[in-house]
């Protein structure tokens, strides 16, 4: 009877370990393709000239956000989300939660940004590049920065405190936990402060952005049928790629928002409402959130030819040839 179940043990642990094997797999994998990606969103911004401009400076600095993420965050995460516990200290705790929620915060007042961005590209292009500078783009990314590491860092040493292990029972072998509790008001004025709002305001920016371009296409296409001038055809050429990048940066919102309110919802429900979900719900809807970082430069591949001729590039070794920075990305 011992030796029967001393084999059932040694059968559970095995299946056990080929289960963690096969997460810790796919979650490394995920961690890969989240910091390579958004390093080539980086490097292609950085490096070509041609995609110099205050739109791509805040996609930059987004794809810094999702790369941090990648870095300094998800690693961590992994293993407490494998090993379903804790095991680098409370102080470490406060940190990483801390650079999980600036993350947070600063992907979505990026995502804002760059809605107002397109907002004065479409409907009032007379005016965006005197409003729109490389300049203004700067001090609004420094500001963004500035604030999402005041209130992340802020929130959670100053307003947050970690759970104790008897309140989250999470395995009988857990020997230390990491999830940060709020007071309720604090809960609920950070997420209206840093979710909500902002992406009441961003969605609204983006319907009128659609409207707008949906009256710019009509127009344009009364144009193509008639004779135009070659001014005319730029005109036309320039207003088919700000469709273009405003159709990929609302696909780009749209997943941030499929990706973010699980999390969001299921946090302000859980606050007001006797019965919480278990700890294993919660985690799952974090990684959501952190999969959003993996999808963005993955969309930017897809959608803009431009970023995929920057890719080759650099994946083929040809960004070290004298020169490649002057290279049209935008030809045929």
């Amino acid at each position: 009877m011992n030796s029967t179940n001393e084999e059932m043990a040694r059968l559970k642990a095995r299946r056990l370990a080929a289960i963690k094997g096969a997460i810790y797999t796919f979650v490394l994998g995920t961690i890969l393709v989240t910091v390579c990606g958004n390093l080539m969103v980086i490097i292609s911004i950085a490096h070509f000239k041609q995609l110099h401009s205050p739109t791509n400076f805040l996609i930059l600095s987004l794809g810094c956000v999702d790369c941090l993420l990648g870095v300094l965050v998800m690693p961590y995460s992994m293993v407490r989300s494998v090993e379903t516990c804790w095991y680098f200290g409370d102080l470490f705790c406060k940190i990483h939660s801390s650079l999980d929620m600036t993350i947070s915060v600063a992907s979505i007042l990026h995502l804002n940004c760059i809605a107002v961005d397109r907002y004065f590209a479409i409907c009032n292009p007379l005016r965006y590049q005197n409003i729109i500078t490389t300049l203004v783009v700067a001090i609004f990314i420094g500001i963004v920065w500035l604030y999402s590491l005041l209130f992340g860092f802020g929130l959670v040493f100053f307003k947050g405190s970690l759970a104790s292990t008897d309140e989250l029972i999470i395995s009988n072998s857990c020997v230390g936990s990491c999830f940060i509790q709020f007071d309720k008001h604090w809960a609920v004025l950070g997420l209206l402060l840093v979710f909500f709002l902002p992406a009441v305001l961003m969605i609204s920016l983006y319907v009128k952005i659609l409207i707008v371009a949906s009256r710019q296409a009509k127009v344009i296409k009364e144009i193509s049928g008639t004779v135009v001038s070659q001014n005319g055809n730029k005109n036309k050429i320039k207003a088919n790629r700000e469709r273009k990048a405003v159709k990929t940066l609302s696909i780009v919102i749209g997943i941030y928002l499929l990706c973010y309110v699980p999390f969001s919802v299921t946090t302000v429900t859980d606050l007001f409402l006797i019965f919480s979900p278990p700890v294993v719900i919660f985690d799952t809807l974090i990684w959501l959130g952190y999969f959003n970082s993996t999808c963005n430069p993955i969309i930017y591949a897809f959608f803009y030819p431009w970023f995929q001729k920057a890719f080759k590039i650099i994946i083929t070794g040809n960004v070290f040839h004298f020169g490649s920075s002057s290279i049209n990305l935008f030809s045929d």
